[in-house]
C-alpha cells in the first residue's frame, strides 16, 4: 500500500515538473503580464511571474546594425504633410533614424510639461502630439534622437540673465548675429537643458544629441564675461564636466549621449577657442558627430582648392583625420545634403556616404535645414542596414 502511494505521488511529481515550465512557456508567449491566482497556488504564480518577466523583450527594438539618419525640425515634425513625406523615406530608403529638433537656439522648447520651460514661457507647440509620433516612428522601427541646442539660447538667456555671457558692463552679450548665449560654467544653465533631456528621454527618445556644446565664435569674443575666470583649459574642461553631469543623469534612463562639434575639430591641434577637443568629450559620450559641410571649408583647407566642389575629398580627409583621435564605432559625422554656393544633387551627397565607407565609418546622418533630402541619393530599403 505504501509502494503504491509512493509511486503515485511520484507520478504527480513528474507531472508537475513538465507541467510548471509548459504553463510558464504559455504565459510567456502570449504576454501574459497579470496572473491572479489563489493562495494555495503562490508558489507556481511566482515561478511563472519571474519566467513573464525574463521573456519579455523592449517593444520597437531598434534592429539595424548601422545609423542612417536625417534631421527633422520641430515645424516638419508637426506637419502632417511633412510626415508623410518623411515617412515615404524611411520606409522606402535606407534611412533609419530622425534626430528631432526639441530645444532651438533662438530658445523655443518643444516638449511641454517642463516646469522650468513653462515658467519662462518658452514652449512651442510645434509637434503637440510628440508622444504619440515617437510612438509611430517607434512602430516603423526608426531611432528617435533628441537635438538639444545648449549654450547658445537667445531665450532663456535674456529671461535669466543671470545664467547669460556678459559684456563688461553686465550687460548680456550678443554674437555677431544679436543672439545671446549661457554662460558654459553656470551650473544652472546645466541644469536647465538637462531638464529638458531628462524630459525627452522620459516621453520615449532613444537618444540625446546636444549640439551648441561650446563656447561663443563669433562676434567680439573677446568682451565675453563669465562666472568664473576663462581659460582654453577651463573651457575644455568644463564641456567634459558637463557631459559627465549629463552622464550621470541620463545613462540610468537608458539613454544614449552624442554630441555635434565644429567639422575641423577632427584634425585642429587646439580647441578652436570654443572648447571643443573631441578626443577628450568622446570619452564621455556614445557619438561624435563632426558637422563636415563642404561648404563651410574655407579655400584651400586640406589642400583643396574649392572644397565646396570637393565633397567626396573633404569628408575624407575629415573622417581620415578624426579616426586618429577617436574609435570609428564612436564617428557618426553631419554630412550635407543642402545647396550653399554650388548645387548639391544625389552625386555630391553620395559622394560624402561613400566617403564614410572608404575609411570603414558605416553611420551617418544628413542635414538639410529645410528638412528637404535627395532620395535619388540614397539606398532602397536593407533590412540589413
Amino acid at each position: 500500500m505504501k509502494k503504491q502511494k509512493s509511486d503515485i505521488f511520484n507520478i504527480i511529481l513528474f507531472f508537475l515538473l513538465f507541467l510548471i515550465p509548459s504553463c510558464a512557456s504559455s504565459v510567456a508567449n502570449s504576454k501574459i503580464t497579470t496572473l491572479r491566482q489563489h493562495q494555495k497556488d503562490q508558489n507556481l504564480a511566482d515561478i511563472v511571474a519571474i519566467t513573464v518577466l525574463t521573456n519579455i523583450k523592449p517593444r520597437n527594438k531598434f534592429m539595424h546594425k548601422h545609423i542612417r539618419g536625417i534631421h527633422l525640425s520641430a515645424w516638419a515634425s508637426g506637419s502632417k504633410k511633412q510626415r508623410k513625406i518623411i515617412m515615404n523615406l524611411f520606409n522606402n530608403t535606407e534611412l533609419n533614424t530622425a534626430v528631432i529638433d526639441i530645444k532651438e537656439y533662438e530658445g523655443e522648447v518643444y516638449i511641454n510639461n517642463i516646469k522650468i520651460v513653462n515658467e519662462n514661457n518658452a514652449y512651442v507647440p510645434a509637434i503637440q502630439d510628440i508622444e504619440q509620433y515617437i510612438s509611430l516612428l517607434k512602430e516603423n522601427g526608426i531611432y528617435i534622437i533628441a537635438r538639444i541646442a545648449v549654450f547658445k539660447d537667445n531665450m532663456i538667456s535674456r529671461k535669466k540673465n543671470d545664467l547669460a555671457i556678459k559684456n563688461p558692463d553686465g550687460s548680456i552679450w550678443t554674437d555677431k548675429k544679436n543672439i545671446a548665449w549661457l554662460d558654459p560654467y553656470n551650473k544652472d544653465a546645466w541644469d536647465y537643458n538637462l531638464q529638458i533631456a531628462e524630459k525627452a528621454v522620459d516621453i520615449g527618445f532613444d537618444e540625446i544629441q546636444f549640439d551648441y556644446t561650446r563656447f561663443p565664435s563669433d562676434g567680439n569674443t573677446s568682451n565675453c564675461r563669465y562666472s568664473k575666470a576663462h581659460s582654453k583649459i577651463e573651457a575644455s574642461n568644463t564641456l567634459v564636466n558637463f557631459l559627465k553631469e549629463a552622464n550621470r543623469r541620463l545613462k540610468p534612463k537608458g539613454a544614449k549621449i552624442s554630441i555635434d562639434v565644429f567639422g575641423l575639430t577632427t584634425t585642429a591641434a587646439d580647441d578652436m577657442g570654443i572648447g571643443q577637443k573631441i578626443i577628450e568629450m568622446a570619452e564621455w559620450v556614445d557619438y561624435v558627430s563632426p558637422m563636415i559641410y563642404p561648404s563651410h571649408y574655407e579655400k584651400w583647407n586640406y589642400g583643396i582648392a574649392e572644397p565646396n566642389k570637393e565633397p567626396y575629398k573633404v569628408v575624407y580627409y575629415a573622417i581620415e583625420g578624426a579616426l586618429k583621435r577617436i574609435s570609428s564605432k564612436k564617428l557618426r559625422p553631419w554630412l550635407q545634403d543642402f545647396s550653399l554656393g554650388y548645387k548639391y544633387s544625389k552625386n555630391e551627397v553620395r559622394a560624402q556616404i561613400q566617403a564614410c565607407y572608404d575609411n570603414k565609418v558605416d553611420n551617418w546622418l544628413l542635414w538639410n535645414p529645410r528638412c528637404v533630402y535627395t532620395k535619388e541619393a540614397l539606398k532602397g530599403l536593407n533590412k540589413k542596414t
